[in-house]
Protein backbone atom coordinates (compact mmCIF):
# COMPACT_ATOMS: atom_id res chain seq x y z
CA UNK A 1 0.00 0.00 0.00
CA UNK A 2 1.63 3.62 -0.82
CA UNK A 3 2.06 5.86 2.24
CA UNK A 4 0.06 8.90 1.63
CA UNK A 5 2.77 11.74 2.12
CA UNK A 6 0.57 14.61 3.36
CA UNK A 7 -0.04 12.45 6.34
CA UNK A 8 3.61 12.60 7.10
CA UNK A 9 4.55 15.39 9.05
CA UNK A 10 6.71 17.56 7.44
CA UNK A 11 9.23 18.37 10.17
CA UNK A 12 9.58 17.41 13.86
CA UNK A 13 8.60 19.02 17.37
CA UNK A 14 11.86 20.54 17.77
CA UNK A 15 11.83 22.28 14.26
CA UNK A 16 8.10 23.37 15.70
CA UNK A 17 9.30 24.58 18.99
CA UNK A 18 12.27 26.71 17.01
CA UNK A 19 9.37 28.51 15.49
CA UNK A 20 7.67 29.46 18.19
CA UNK A 21 10.50 30.57 19.74
CA UNK A 22 11.49 32.58 16.50
CA UNK A 23 8.05 33.80 16.72
CA UNK A 24 8.02 34.88 20.08
CA UNK A 25 11.32 36.59 20.17
CA UNK A 26 9.86 38.28 16.87
CA UNK A 27 6.85 39.57 18.85
CA UNK A 28 8.58 40.79 22.30
CA UNK A 29 11.22 42.95 19.44
CA UNK A 30 8.83 44.78 17.85
CA UNK A 31 6.21 44.98 20.66
CA UNK A 32 9.47 46.77 22.61
CA UNK A 33 10.03 48.95 19.22
CA UNK A 34 6.12 50.46 19.76
CA UNK A 35 7.16 51.50 23.32
CA UNK A 36 4.84 49.12 25.02
CA UNK A 37 5.04 46.41 27.43
CA UNK A 38 3.28 43.68 28.00
CA UNK A 39 0.73 44.38 30.25
CA UNK A 40 -0.43 47.53 27.43
CA UNK A 41 -0.24 44.76 24.63
CA UNK A 42 -2.01 42.42 26.55
CA UNK A 43 -4.82 45.56 27.46
CA UNK A 44 -4.71 46.74 24.25
CA UNK A 45 -6.04 42.77 22.72
CA UNK A 46 -8.23 42.42 25.44
CA UNK A 47 -6.61 40.71 28.17
CA UNK A 48 -7.15 40.52 32.03
CA UNK A 49 -3.37 39.87 32.56
CA UNK A 50 -0.16 39.51 30.82
CA UNK A 51 0.40 35.78 30.93
CA UNK A 52 -0.21 35.23 27.32
CA UNK A 53 2.13 38.01 26.38
CA UNK A 54 4.90 36.99 28.66
CA UNK A 55 4.50 33.16 27.87
CA UNK A 56 4.32 33.66 24.65
CA UNK A 57 7.29 35.50 23.62
CA UNK A 58 9.65 32.77 25.82
CA UNK A 59 7.65 30.00 24.38
CA UNK A 60 7.09 29.06 28.38
CA UNK A 61 4.79 26.23 29.15
CA UNK A 62 4.66 25.55 25.69
CA UNK A 63 2.47 28.88 25.25
CA UNK A 64 2.76 30.47 21.27
CA UNK A 65 0.41 32.91 19.68
CA UNK A 66 -1.67 31.67 17.14
CA UNK A 67 -2.47 33.21 13.59
CA UNK A 68 -5.33 35.47 14.87
CA UNK A 69 -3.22 36.49 18.29
CA UNK A 70 -0.90 37.51 15.76
CA UNK A 71 -3.14 39.62 13.48
CA UNK A 72 -4.64 41.15 16.28
CA UNK A 73 -1.06 41.60 17.73
CA UNK A 74 0.27 43.39 14.12
CA UNK A 75 -2.62 45.44 14.17
CA UNK A 76 -1.92 46.96 17.37
CA UNK A 77 1.54 47.51 16.88
CA UNK A 78 1.30 48.56 13.35
CA UNK A 79 3.38 46.31 11.59
CA UNK A 80 2.73 44.17 8.74
CA UNK A 81 1.87 40.54 10.03
CA UNK A 82 5.20 39.21 8.19
CA UNK A 83 7.56 41.05 10.50
CA UNK A 84 6.67 37.71 13.19
CA UNK A 85 7.17 35.28 10.74
CA UNK A 86 11.24 36.78 10.23
CA UNK A 87 14.04 33.82 10.47
CA UNK A 88 11.38 31.13 10.13
CA UNK A 89 12.57 30.54 6.88
CA UNK A 90 15.93 29.96 8.10
CA UNK A 91 14.60 27.04 10.10
CA UNK A 92 12.51 25.77 7.81
CA UNK A 93 15.78 25.11 5.41
CA UNK A 94 16.06 22.03 4.36
CA UNK A 95 12.93 20.79 5.54
CA UNK A 96 9.84 21.67 3.62
CA UNK A 97 11.82 24.09 0.18
CA UNK A 98 15.00 23.73 -1.17
CA UNK A 99 17.88 26.57 -0.85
Amino acid sequence: MKQNKLLEPPFDKDVEEKIHIQIGKNVKKLREKNGLTQLELAQELGFKSVSIISQGEIYKNRQHFNIIHLAKIACVLGEPIEKFFEGVDEILKGKCFKS
